[in-house]
């Protein structure tokens, strides 16, 4: 699976996730850390790339420009590179089946806090 890491998530992560997503980048790796939303939109699409982010504004364009690019939206609020790697690694076949998936954009992964 190939993913782009978004800015709100640490490229750190790709070092606690190698076997799982060895294919994927971040906005860091790739020179994207101050592009625009619509710029990783458009590297995601031109790359083949789903997106992973914390961000609300992919979703949004999601909605707008339709998909490609995938969207894998984390919800839980702040929270360590750890946990985001522990929630990547608990939904490996879950996620995999939204990639193949030709007719669903975005996925979310809710994470309460209680």
């Amino acid at each position: 699976m190939k993913f782009v890491f978004d800015q709100n998530i640490s490229h750190r992560l790709l070092k606690l996730l190698p076997d799982l997503y060895a294919d994927s980048v971040s906005v860091k790796n790739e020179a994207l850390l101050n592009a625009s939303d619509a710029e990783i939109w458009d590297y995601a699409k031109k790359h083949e790339r789903t997106i992973i982010t914390q961000d609300a504004d992919f979703n949004d364009l999601n909605a707008l420009r339709g998909f490609p690019p995938k969207i894998i939206w984390i919800r839980a609020g702040n929270l360590k590179t750890t946990e985001v790697a522990e929630i990547l690694s608990g939904h490996v076949e879950v996620i995999e089946e939204f990639v193949h998936n030709q007719t669903h954009g975005c996925f979310e992964i809710f994470r309460l806090h209680l």
